[in-house]
């Protein structure tokens, strides 16, 4: 990396963005490919908010169809997969079922909400599934990479999913897209845009102080400095926070009625084969969605959507958990799915729109973009958007930018690789890259395709890292290296083990991590870190303390 997160080399930038999630990072490389001056800022990590605990989907929103919003499927639809093309080390498809319990049921309620009344749709029989199957098929034409959908029925749906409830007639299956590391893939994004912008900053763990007249006091929480810098224009991108950060620099706004959604990854053999690749996309009783996939080797459960008002309190409670897990049983009657099958579980807030609706899955996933001024000083608010249409999102707001700072765009994102997905190979080259990556680095077969596997074409930069000194295996996870993990720790704008625990790697996410892993990753980190053995032992304890209480952790070196 050319910059580090703490150090500026210049005291005014064209644009701020305050924000490190999904629209920020966007953001920050579109306006980076325009030759724009940035500063990114953020109170925590890049993506350690709600960009860190989506459902792991890149997908169109078939429900969406359901509300007349046609434009947000198309556009997200295109942005699916233009993510497949440019992102295939993250983004992979991901093929879909829909389990169909009647023929006709649904009608009523569809045309309802269609016409924007109230209506509970717990039921979408076989016509009204294929109408929908058929308009998300034309719609998300435009760069298809992808098969289009089809119906099965009778005898077929109890050959393919022998635990199903009997309810189940017919199913539907289309193909969506899933993101194994959002986090990482957001990392990506700040990388992609400070090797293309020498003019470009990145200040995590920083918070506002004020905000006068073009000057905009910040402060590092770790070290408490603080410092003054000179911007033109401002991009709000707190997400659940934008109020909060508007009224830091002096606007009083109303924008956001976020709502929290919660998730559960599950270790459970029986359903993962039974889902065979495959995600199943379930409507509840209660007119709820669901959704449950194949994911790091475990099964990803979602989702809840409960209005909340104050988004530091939100996290994933006993009564989620039971709810989403109560779901999963009685779809799947003949699997026993119990709380101990639960591994690890999330929770972020959706920065919607802010609604009078008692209905928070009535509510928009659309984005808004509100301009605004203090003093003499433009700010754009982003609300609303989501993972899969992040890069169109911030295309939109890079251009209304430019028109506010009087410049001209040179340059388009739609076509260009993200990170690790640069010069990535297809599939009939895999097998020829692999060989090159073992060959020119001196690596076993296993380790090649475990740096690939999670890194894409970035790991040739890793192995060369990693050769470059005596390495070895971790000895609480022998699956890394301590040389990957000080890369990670060197290169990628790390500032706690909770970065690389939770958002470089996926050793959280994907049930790997334990005390001894925490306590093993702080040592090795602890030098390049400059900390004391104290410092150590407190980030140990930190993340130790937040994994089990927030995420629900429990030490698999002890069970």
């Amino acid at each position: 990396m050319t910059h580090s997160a703490t150090q500026l080399d210049s005291a005014h930038f064209d644009v701020t963005i305050i924000g490190a999630g999904i629209n920020g990072v966007g953001l920050f490389r579109e306006l980076a490919m325009q030759g724009i001056n940035v500063l990114l800022i953020d109170r925590d990590d890049i993506c350690a908010g709600a960009s860190a605990a989506p459902s792991r989907l890149i997908h169109g929103g078939i429900k969406y169809l359901e509300t007349g919003e046609f434009r947000l499927v198309a556009q997200s639809t295109l942005e699916r997969n233009l993510l497949l093309r440019n992102a295939p080390h993250l983004v992979t498809p991901l093929p879909t079922v829909i389990p169909i319990h009647s023929w006709f049921g649904g009608i009523v309620p569809s045309i309802r909400r269609f016409l924007g009344r109230k209506a509970k749709l717990a039921d979408r029989g076989v016509l009204i599934t294929e109408i929908g199957m058929q308009i998300y098929d034309f719609l998300g034409r435009r760069a298809r990479v992808m098969p289009r959908h089809k119906l099965s029925l009778g005898k077929n749906v109890r050959q393919d999913w022998p635990s199903i409830t009997s309810k189940v007639i017919a199913t539907g299956r289309y193909y969506d897209a899933a993101i194994s590391q959002p986090e990482r893939l957001g990392f990506e994004c700040v990388e992609d845009a400070l090797q293309l912008s020498l003019g470009c900053g990145v200040k995590t763990y920083t918070e506002i102080v004020s905000f006068d007249e073009g000057a905009l006091a910040i402060k590092d929480r770790l070290t408490g400095n603080t410092e003054t810098i000179r911007t033109d224009l401002i991009v709000n991108a707190g997400g659940a926070w934008i109020d909060r950060v508007n009224a830091q620099i002096g606007l009083n706004t109303r924008y956001i009625g976020g709502t929290k959604g919660s998730h559960l990854v599950i270790d459970h053999a029986e359903l993962h084969r039974e889902l065979n690749g495959q995600m199943v996309y379930f409507g509840t009783a209660d007119g709820r969605i669901c959704l449950v996939y194949p994911f790091l080797g475990h099964v990803l459960v979602g989702s809840t959507d409960i209005p909340i008002t104050d988004p530091d309190t939100a996290s994933c409670t006993d009564d989620e958990q039971a709810y989403m897990l109560r779901m999963v049983r009685e779809l799947f009657p003949g699997l026993t799915i119990a709380d101990g099958d639960v591994i690890y579980r999330y929770c972020g807030v959706r920065p919607l729109p802010a609604s009078a609706t008692d209905d928070p899955g009535a509510i928009s996933r659309d984005h808004i973009i509100h301009t605004d001024y203090t003093g003499t000083t433009p700010v754009l608010s982003l609300v609303g958007g989501k993972w899969t249409t992040f890069r169109g999102l911030a295309e939109e707001v890079a251009d209304k930018t430019l028109a506010l700072l009087h410049r001209k765009r040179i340059a388009s994102s739609r076509l260009r690789p993200i990170g690790g997905g640069a010069r990535y190979p297809g599939p009939r080259a895999h097998d020829a890259y692999l060989r090159r990556l073992i060959e020119t680095h001196s690596l076993s077969a296993s380790r090649a395709r475990s740096l690939f596997e999670r890194y894409g074409t970035t790991a040739e930069r890793i192995a060369a890292y990693c050769a470059a000194t005596p390495d070895q295996p971790l000895a609480s996870l022998p699956e890394y290296s301590r040389n990957e993990i000080l890369y990670v720790a060197s290169q990628e704008l790390v500032r706690s083990v909770d970065d690389i625990l939770f958002r470089r790697t996926s050793i959280a996410l994907g049930g790997h991590l334990t005390q001894q892993v925490v306590e093993e990753v702080c040592s090795i980190m602890a030098p390049h870190m400059g900390w004391t053995d104290q410092e150590s032992t407190s980030q140990a304890q930190t993340c130790w303390n937040k994994a089990k209480t927030v995420h629900g952790l429990r030490d698999a070196s002890a069970s």
